[in-house]
């Protein structure tokens, strides 16, 4: 199994990913600002402090890992907004001083700059509220900023339109830039269900350099 650094374990999603990759047998390095906010305990658990937006802390957190998992997302508030594309310079900044031995990078991103069946992207809707455009937008710049780096193995994936907490059902549908909707229109996932995905990603690689998106 491998040997996984995964950056922003708290979450909503990154629990869930930490959650199935335990399950299946990978040793996790889960990196945290306060490691006294990760009570969970298993023997392929390791904690340790870091901060994703220091290219040193995460050079160290990645060295001898298989892969990174980054899932610190903006919507834990207005601070975790601000470090989506900045994360992601101090992600290939740290994972490029390790040279030919810098393990590959799995983003969670977000579902903004997907295309729906009308042609527009999801955040064309109307009525969406502005921190949400926020977080879709800080999403999409860094999503622009990934696809500008070919030295550094990476992948994004993109949610459904609505990822919640819910059920691990085991079954998902994957796409490329085109938002997945189900016959009545609606675009979702579980939490669950997306941690599958991205840890079959890791397992089986398909999508090395290019963003991904799943749903029902």
């Amino acid at each position: 199994m491998s040997k996984i650094a995964l950056f922003g374990a708290t979450g909503t999603i990154g629990s869930r990913i930490l959650d199935e990759a335990l399950d299946r047998g990978h040793h996790v390095k889960a990196v945290v600002r306060d490691p006294a906010k990760l009570t969970k305990s298993h023997p392929d658990l390791t904690v340790v402090t870091g901060d994703i937006l220091d290219p040193a802390a995460v050079a160290e957190a990645a060295e001898g890992q298989e892969a990174v998992i980054s899932a610190v997302g903006g919507g834990d508030g207005p601070g975790h907004l601000a470090t989506i594309e900045p994360a992601a310079e101090s992600l290939f900044a740290g994972l490029r001083s390790l040279g030919a031995d810098a393990p590959r990078l799995v983003v969670v991103s977000g579902a903004g700059s997907l295309r729906t069946p009308d042609g527009k992207l999801v955040w064309d809707a109307e009525g969406l509220p502005e921190f949400l455009l926020q977080i879709m937008h800080a999403h999409g710049d860094a999503l622009d900023f990934y696809r500008t780096v070919s030295d550094v193995r990476w992948t994004c994936l993109s949610p459904a339109a609505v990822i919640e907490p819910g059920e691990r059902t085991g079954a998902y549908r994957t796409a490329l830039e085109d938002l997945i909707v189900d016959d009545d229109g609606t675009s979702r996932i579980t939490a669950e269900d997306y941690a599958l995905a991205l840890l079959d990603e890791i397992e089986r690689p398909r999508h090395i350099g290019e963003r991904f998106t799943v749903g029902y």
